[in-house]
């Protein structure tokens, strides 16, 4: 009996972590009513569902950027800032991740890269999805062209020949200003910075607000217009 109950503590307290763990991913952001209507195809972009995620096909045939989504929100929330990177000129690939948290899925670039033809791949995300993609990049620099890091810093050295943009909001909350500037120095001298004034955490998706998240004085169309101008503008 004695040898039973030794076993049962082990197990109870395994299975208290792991009730605890899907309480806490159960709990997440979703997508709103503008992120839904996104991911309706247009003249402009073809979207569909893929094994991976989402395909935004626009007129590139060249250039496309792997998309991590930031820890515990709907992936699909990010749809309205990449169909218009799509529709711009950069055909962009949604990762679905596990658990919707995207260090459980850091190696997802794999199979996008394995499923697609093109010339050129970036590789980026938003906040935790952001900083995975980095590490990413820093183990995997030879197949890539770029990063985007959308309120995310890195936390190993990239390559030189990669060319990086950060783009966050002068009212974002939730980043970690200390730890985006202690990444500074992973960063290869040719990247560039942009801070955009008015704009908040949350905004470079459409999920509302976010907790700790300051409040932005633009709104979510205008912050995401200006980070997909200036991300064309400087990124390759």
């Amino acid at each position: 009996m004695r040898r039973k109950r030794i076993w049962l503590i082990p197990l109870v307290v395994i299975v208290l972590l792991a009730g605890a763990f899907l309480l806490y991913t159960g709990q997440y952001y979703h997508a709103d009513t503008d992120a839904q209507a996104a991911l309706e195809s247009d003249e402009a972009v073809s979207v569909t569902p893929t094994d991976y995620g989402w395909l935004f096909d626009g007129p590139s045939e060249t250039d496309a950027l792997i998309f991590y989504p930031g820890a515990k929100v709907e992936e699909t929330a990010y749809a309205p800032l990449l169909h218009r990177l799509a529709a711009q000129g950069m055909d962009v690939c949604l990762v679905k991740m596990p658990f919707r948290l995207a260090f459980f899925g850091l190696s997802k670039a794999d199979a996008v890269m394995a499923r697609h033809d093109y010339d050129r791949w970036y590789i980026g995300g938003h906040s935790l999805g952001g900083a995975m993609a980095a590490v990413y990049a820093a183990g995997h620099g030879e197949r890539l062209n770029g990063v985007v890091l959308l309120a995310a810093y890195p936390t190993k050295a990239l390559d030189d020949h990669l060319s990086v943009v950060t783009i966050y909001g002068s009212e974002d909350g939730v980043l970690n200003r200390a730890k985006l500037e202690k990444g500074r120095p992973y960063l290869p001298d040719s990247a560039k910075e942009y801070e955009i004034e008015g704009g908040n955490h949350a905004q470079f998706g459409n999920y509302g607000p976010q907790a700790g998240d300051g409040e932005a004085v633009l709104s979510a169309q205008e912050q995401q217009g200006r980070a997909v101008e200036w991300l064309l503008q400087n990124l390759f």
